[in-house]
């Protein structure tokens, strides 16, 4: 895919948005009929959530889509995908099956399409449209250890992004991430399976992904929420999210009913950007 020869990104048109939007239920249909399955637990989080019990389906200018799964629940997902997933059609991409990602969590993306967010051109890997698929692990009771926990999460997303920051920032940023990056790939996916491993010996209160930053000084959600689960509609379909979704949400966004003003409403740019039915970028 050629590159957008413009420095600050492309920004998607509305109709090139709906049809991204699209593509991204087809995946959510995917995710759900895996998980009904094979008994697995899945429910629609972030933005996704947000707009289910908002709009009933897409943010209007939200162009991705997260589904969230507890730890064991993510590792059965990602196995179930190795045999059910429709290869045809989508790949899932993790860490330990995709060499140079970067990223804590899963994707799962559209075969026949491209979407390169802005700076992440030189990532050595395909990049497809894509939703997160998103593991959460357990965070501890105890405030300190919480925020030693919290501080350990904060050094591996820096560690996971050193290739892209090394390439945007400036300066000091930009010579420390210079040197996380020459920590070899396999030193650091090692060290964080560990971290993974301690983190869910015991069964917490409080849940988080840990390669993700999370708001409010308690360092991750109640797991309270991840567990009652109901069906709710997200354009035309049924999709499973939290019965306790307010808790989650005020969490998270605060006043989540309120629409934020429309300069703050973003659309990631991106440089490159290929639709399903086009032979070539739409840049």
């Amino acid at each position: 895919m050629p590159e957008c020869k413009n420095k600050k990104g492309y920004n998607l048109s509305r109709d090139e948005l709906k049809e991204l939007q699209m593509i991204e239920v087809e995946m959510l249909v995917e995710v759900d009929r895996i998980c009904k399955k094979c008994d697995i637990a899945y429910c629609i989080s972030a933005g996704t959530l947000l707009g289910a019990v908002r709009h009933k389906g897409f943010i209007p200018w939200d162009d991705d889509a997260d589904v969230a799964f507890l730890r064991p629940e993510y590792e059965k997902f990602r196995i179930a995908c190795e045999k059910e997933l429709d290869k045809e059609r989508f790949y899932f991409q993790d860490y330990r099956n995709t060499p140079g990602y970067r990223w804590g969590y899963g994707k799962l993306r559209r075969k026949n399409t491209g979407f390169v967010r802005l700076n992440q051109e030189h990532m050595p890997y395909e990049q497809g449209i894509f939703i997160d698929i998103m593991p959460y692990d357990n965070v501890p009771d105890a405030y300190l250890f919480r925020k030693w926990h919290n501080l350990r999460c904060f050094l591996y997303r820096k560690m996971f992004w050193a290739p892209l920051g090394k390439q945007q920032e400036k300066g000091l940023k930009k010579f420390a991430y210079e040197i996380l990056d020459k920590i070899p790939d396999k030193r650091i996916y090692n060290s964080f399976a560990r971290f993974i491993k301690r983190s869910d010996k015991k069964t917490t209160k409080r849940i988080r992904i840990l390669s993700f930053p999370v708001p409010g000084n308690e360092n991750g959600y109640l797991r309270s929420c991840f567990e009652t689960l109901i069906p709710m509609e997200f354009e035309g379909i049924l999709l499973d999210g939290m019965k306790d979704y307010d808790t989650y949400l005020n969490y998270k966004y605060g006043d989540y009913m309120k629409l934020p003003p429309a300069n703050k409403r973003k659309i990631h740019p991106v440089s490159k950007l290929r639709l399903l039915g086009s032979s070539e970028d739409n840049l």
